[in-house]
């Protein structure tokens, strides 16, 4: 074994995971960053490269608005987080199978009316990172929620896309928002109106690009997304499996409070009891298995694995590998 790989014992089994030998390279900070900001590893014979959106300051109530406040207050005290408000991570994911590069996820974009000038960062960063926006052959949204979509929103980045890109979603996602049901969330002002305009804009500006699934579709060799509906009623995750290892890019089934407190309510989600029920059952097969898990409000670059911890789960980070 090289001393670039890392043998880790997964399920009874070990696994060698490579980090430094990906196709992918993270290249160097660009000037207006502290620390880099995208993080390359590679699942068997697949590519995968997590890149930092930004980060999206919201209320600590978002995260659990179902939960007694104080509860809530003593939890965010032992979680060394600020009690109002605080960053929460964006990150989108690079996947590279056989001759497809695959986006999952396509960040906030910009949009000034909300005022988030440190989201939004992932064209940018694909250019950093050598991507080529016209190499991409597909495109795999975990659900139409605005810091989801919005980076192929912004001015320009159309042109630069293949004509024959193919956008996966599933099919009840596009049928949700046609008439969005906001009833059992709990977000900021502003925020549903902006979804709707989003949301809206998106499927009229990248309607003939949809290649829409019912439960699940294989986009790519070993990249299969998997609709589970919860945070959306078309909220999917993508699993990558190769050479007997898998990594599973979670989109919004799991927020950082959901290890510790896996029935908290977030306020973006639209039927929170199913949410709920979907985080606990894929943090659940997360922790038998020690697959990888990524998601997109984890702390960059937000790749670890889960254990049980009584009633509830455990975040195990991975040591960087560079």
């Amino acid at each position: 074994m090289s001393q670039s790989e890392t043998m880790v014992r997964v399920a009874g089994t070990q696994q060698t995971v490579t980090p430094s030998e990906t196709a992918f390279h993270p290249g160097k900070p660009s000037p207006g960053e502290l620390v880099p900001s995208r993080y390359a590893l590679r699942i068997g014979d697949i590519d995968v490269m997590i890149i930092s959106d930004g980060v999206l300051p919201l209320p600590t109530l978002m995260l659990g608005h179902n939960a007694d406040s104080a509860v809530r207050a003593t939890y965010l005290e032992n979680q060394f987080l600020p009690p109002d408000a605080f960053d929460w991570p964006l990150n989108a994911v690079v996947v590279r199978s056989g001759n497809q590069t695959i986006l999952l996820d396509a960040g906030l974009g910009l949009d000034p009316d909300l005022h988030l000038p440190r989201a939004g960062q992932l064209v940018k960063r694909l250019e950093d990172a050598d991507i080529d926006l016209g190499s991409v052959t597909d495109v795999v949204l975990t659900h139409l929620h605005m810091d989801h979509i919005g980076g192929l929103l912004v001015d320009g980045v159309k042109e630069r896309l293949r004509p024959d890109l193919k956008i996966h979603v599933a099919a009840a996602e596009v049928k949700f928002w046609e008439a969005p049901d906001f009833t059992h969330t709990n977000m900021p002002q502003g925020f549903p109106d902006a979804l709707r305009a989003t949301a809206k804009r998106f499927l009229s500006e990248y309607g003939n690009h949809l290649k829409t699934f019912d439960d699940e579709y294989e986009v790519a060799p070993g990249v299969v997304a998997r609709r589970t509906g919860g945070h959306t009623p078309g909220h999917c995750v993508i699993r990558m499996e190769s050479g007997g290892q898998a990594l599973t890019f979670a989109g919004d089934a799991v927020f950082s409070v959901g290890f510790d407190q896996p029935d908290w309510f977030n306020g973006f989600e639209h039927d929170p009891e199913e949410a709920a029920r979907v985080r606990i059952d894929l943090l659940r097969k997360l922790a038998s298995t020690g697959e990888l898990l990524v998601a997109t409000h984890l702390p960059f670059p937000s790749v670890g694995r889960v254990a049980i911890a009584g009633e509830a789960f455990r975040w195990v980070p991975i040591y960087w590998d560079y």
